[in-house]
């Protein structure tokens, strides 16, 4: 099975991503303790999309999260560089638009979308900044960007366990359950080399998002990030 490195080949990423597709929610919801349901009602909350506006979800895999934003109402276009992780969505849900793309280099033309989501997928982007300008590109003046992804918790006695439960027992439990661990050792090295809550801030600040905040969830391990577009450059 291929793996990717801390590199982010996006070749690599992808093949890494369609190797995994098959049995990647199921290994999600074991690995996260079902908590990554509850992350995923967070991310809708703060992405607060009403019906009929139009919202790309980045890094959408297999549709979970675009799932309820079209049940209720909302134009969702589910965008990810891994075909194999779009092909598993789109045996579930052939009425969404799955579209295949990177998020370096989006196609869709300049202010298509009210708002920008993308879930546990900017940490596997070779250039963070030049994705967060590219999903700002595409996004209209006024418009909102969502980043829920994994981060550093608050509290130095659980991260230290977490820290260990990442390194050692992840890949273990990934190999029992998807038949893989090489693929969610990558996870866990991203994770660990991911900027923490404000240094995520910080970069899309770089990137020209503006009115940055955030918000912990379950004790810093995920942190959910919202901004806007200014409409300048």
């Amino acid at each position: 099975m291929p793996r990717a490195s801390l590199d982010k080949d996006p070749h690599d990423v992808a093949s890494m991503f369609d190797g995994v597709a098959r049995r990647y929610d199921l290994t999600n919801d074991v690995l996260s303790l079902g908590q990554d349901r509850m992350w995923r009602k967070a991310t809708l909350k703060g992405l607060d999309a009403l019906p009929g506006e139009t919202v790309l979800d980045l890094a959408a895999g297999t549709g979970t999260s675009s799932e309820p934003l079209a049940d209720a109402g909302v134009r969702v276009v589910p965008c990810d560089l891994s075909t194999g992780m779009l092909a598993v969505g789109k045996l579930r849900r052939p009425d969404l638009p799955f579209t295949a793309g990177d998020a370096t280099a989006l196609p869709f033309a300049d202010g298509s979308f009210d708002a920008v989501t993308i879930s546990f997928g900017l940490r596997n982007v070779v250039d963070t900044v030049g994705a967060l300008r590219e999903m700002r590109r595409v996004t209209k003046p006024g418009g909102r960007l969502v980043v829920c992804e994994f981060s550093t918790p608050t509290w130095a006695p659980f991260r230290t366990v977490y820290s260990g439960y990442l390194m050692q027992a992840l890949p273990k439990v990934a190999r029992v359950v998807a038949k893989e661990s090489d693929a969610y050792t990558y996870l866990a090295e991203s994770i660990r080399d991911w900027p923490d809550q404000r240094g995520l801030a910080a970069l899309l600040q770089e990137a020209g998002w503006r009115s940055v905040a955030y918000r912990n969830l379950s004790g810093g391990i995920v942190a959910l990030h919202r901004a806007s577009n200014p409409g300048t450059n």
